[in-house]
């Protein structure tokens, strides 16, 4: 049986594989340009959930404060490996970010969810706030928060 840890991306082979699954997952299934990087990378706090026994990234995600809202931060880009959905990796790597967002002293963590996402991100006491964009012309977000106890 496998072993999966939660870490920090360290080198340049970390960072290749965090924004190779993020772009894939992510963006590649729209054909969309451009890069898997934003604005924000550089000031965000990023984690990888990876296989222990073959250093395969299973999943990515990355915080970031609200420049207008310090005491809020964001959960952006989180992905999951084919084949790796539904087995607990997504929520290891949540609780890992919200853990990112107390040692950051937020108070509150927004994201935008994508449909299908709605009941994973409920499961972990997410509340709906309203629709929020739509991304390509086809997948509605949802923006969700969470107050995050400290």
């Amino acid at each position: 049986m496998s072993v999966f840890s939660v870490r920090v991306p360290r080198s340049e082979a970390d960072w290749r594989a965090y924004y190779e699954l993020r772009w894939r997952i992510l963006r590649a299934p729209w054909q969309a340009d451009g890069e898997a990087r934003d604005a924000s990378d550089d000031r965000s706090t990023h984690r990888m959930l990876v296989c222990n026994d073959t250093g395969r990234v299973i999943a990515v995600g990355r915080i970031h404060r609200q420049e207008e809202h310090p005491r809020q931060g964001q959960i952006r880009y989180m992905a999951v490996e084919q084949g790796y959905e539904r087995r607990g990796h997504g929520s290891r790597l949540l609780l890992a970010l919200e853990q990112a967002a107390r040692e950051m002293a937020l108070e509150t963590v927004i994201l935008h969810a994508r449909e299908q996402a709605l009941p994973f991100y409920r499961h972990h006491g997410y509340t709906l706030v309203e629709p929020s964009f739509l991304l390509f012309d086809t997948i509605q977000h949802y923006l969700m928060n969470k107050r995050i106890p400290g």
